[in-house]
C-alpha cells in the first residue's frame, strides 16, 4: 500500500519487484512445452524482456526511469492483451490462466506505481 510520502527512488523499487513477477511469467512461458507448438506465446517474453533491460538501465535515474517505462507500459500492456488471447488458444492449463492473471496484475501495479512517481518527482 502507497502512502503518498515515497521518494521516486523508492518507487522505482517497487517497479523492479513489480517487473521481477514478469520476468517470472517470461520465464515460464519460454520454457513451457506450447511455446514450441504456439512461438506467439513468445511475444510477451520478448516485450518483457525488452521492458526489463531498458529499464535496468536506469535505475540510479528516477526520473528518466519513469519516462522509460512511460514509454514501455504500453508496449506491455499491448503484449499482455495479446498474451490472454494466445494463452487461451494455447492451453487450457491452470498456469496459463495464472500466468495471464500476473500479467494484468503487473500492468495495473506498474501504471498505479507510474502515478505514484510522477506526482513524487512533483513533490522533489
Amino acid at each position: 500500500m502507497m502512502s503518498g510520502s515515497e521518494t521516486p527512488q523508492e518507487i522505482v523499487g517497487r517497479c523492479q519487484v513489480v517487473m521481477a513477477h514478469a520476468w517470472m511469467v517470461r520465464t515460464f512461458v519460454k520454457h513451457s512445452e506450447e511455446a514450441e507448438e504456439f512461438p506467439e506465446l513468445m511475444g510477451i517474453a520478448r516485450v518483457v524482456f525488452d521492458t526489463s533491460r531498458a529499464l535496468e538501465a536506469k535505475l540510479e535515474e528516477p526520473p528518466t526511469y519513469l519516462r522509460m517505462l512511460r514509454k514501455k507500459v504500453g508496449k506491455l500492456k499491448g503484449a499482455t492483451e495479446q498474451f490472454r488471447r494466445d494463452a487461451e488458444r494455447s492451453s487450457t492449463h491452470t498456469n496459463f490462466r495464472q500466468a495471464v492473471i500476473s500479467m494484468e496484475g503487473v500492468i495495473a501495479d506498474l501504471e498505479t506505481l507510474l502515478a505514484a512517481g510522477e506526482m513524487a518527482l512533483q513533490r522533489t
